[in-house]
């Protein structure tokens, strides 16, 4: 089959951009081919994909995404392929995978009333009805049940066109016989040394993933245990000044490194001693999960997909809605204790032996080849 798959941007250090590439390779794998449209591609290019660049400048980015589809919806109308699968919400998609968390529930929860009276609110909003009305064709593959709920709640979607998918953790990440040279080479290139308390922050989006509660909670056990130096190491791409100034406003500036993306993420999750996620809003929140399967302790928020995943492999610890900095704070202080740290990772490593973790790619390319087939078989 032909096969589009549209997203506006690509980046190699995202969540969805690792998810959208292995998805591309399962299912090309199965025969397909696979064209891609995007806004704006960095990395590597898809071995085998037709790669279509849509230039779309515009002020704004609802504007922009406008304009993407538009010329999108045109280009197919001339080249048409047998299926549209949509790695961000948008009208006339076959197929939408569910990375990104309910926008209309997020905008009632954390956004004020004049958020939601602006263009960029109608646009989001009427992109996510696009594929979860109930009036919409679009099926949709989704990474966590929590999402699942909202997206009921919010459009009482029918249960027949969401698709729950396994995860999908690249056995990379799995933690390997010679874990302890790998995290004491890292740690030494870095500049750490071996008694040092390291927190990881690993992930793009610092403010949704919670980057900033992260850096108050290293200012905590830092004043709590003035004898211990922890460090932070902040590893993803966005912007960094106001955290910069943030860490230096609360005596931690020395004690926090930016890392920007990485391709060593295995060995960083072998270097820290915890991984820190208080994310506010996180579908899934793979790297729950690549941390669990590394033997690498876990504080987070309920609010992720995945954070069920911790609390039931005893990986760590889940801090319940609505969210306490102090309670993470005193969180992330519990992890000091070293016993409790061993225990948490051989729990999680026990776990990840007993639960499929690893094979929402395959399953989900199965599932997208079946449902296009469907459709072309329903439309003769």
């Amino acid at each position: 089959m032909r096969l589009a798959l549209l997203l506006y941007k690509y980046f190699p250090f995202g969540g969805m951009q690792r998810d959208f590439r292995r998805l591309v390779e399962e299912l090309q794998g199965l025969g397909h081919h696979c064209r891609i449209y995007f806004i704006e591609w960095e990395g590597d290019p898809l071995p085998g994909a037709e790669l279509r660049r849509v230039r779309a400048r515009a002020t704004s980015r609802h504007r922009r995404n406008e304009r993407f589809l538009a010329r999108v919806q045109a280009d197919l109308a001339a080249d048409p392929v047998d299926g549209v699968i949509g790695f961000n919400r948008m009208p006339g998609l076959d197929v939408y995978f569910a990375a990104d968390p309910c926008y209309v529930d997020m905008a009632l929860e954390v956004r004020g009333r004049l958020y939601r009276r602006g263009g960029r609110f109608r646009h989001f909003a009427a992109a996510e009805r696009a594929v979860f009305g109930p009036e919409s064709g679009t099926h949709i593959l989704l990474i966590s049940e929590t999402e699942r709920a909202k997206f009921e709640r919010h459009y009482q979607t029918p249960p027949e066109r969401m698709h729950l998918l396994p995860p999908g953790v690249s056995p990379d990440r799995r933690r390997p016989e010679d874990a302890a040279p790998r995290r004491r080479a890292l740690r030494a290139e870095l500049g750490i040394d071996p008694q040092e308390y390291v927190l990881l922050f690993l992930g793009s989006g610092f403010v949704t993933k919670g980057l900033g509660r992260a850096i108050r909670a290293l200012a905590r056990v830092r004043n709590d245990q003035p004898s211990i130096s922890p460090r932070l190491l902040v590893a993803g791409k966005d912007r960094q000044r106001s955290f910069h100034h943030m860490a230096r406003r609360l005596g931690v500036g020395a004690n926090t490194t930016f890392l920007g993306g990485r391709d060593d993420v295995p060995d960083l999750l072998l270097a820290a001693d915890v991984l820190v996620h208080p994310a506010l809003a996180e579908a899934g929140g793979t790297v729950l999960l690549e941390a669990l399967v590394a033997g690498l302790p876990v504080v987070t928020t309920d609010v992720c997909g995945y954070a069920h995943h911790i609390a039931a492999g005893r990986a760590g610890i889940v801090l319940p809605s609505p969210f306490s900095q102090d309670a993470f704070d005193r969180a992330v202080l519990r992890m000091l204790d070293g016993v409790y740290r061993a225990e948490c990772r051989r729990s999680g490593l026990l776990y990840a032996e007993m639960t499929d973790l690893y094979s929402m790619h395959s399953t989900g390319a199965r599932l997208i080849e079946r449902l296009i087939r469907q459709k072309s078989g329903a439309a003769r």
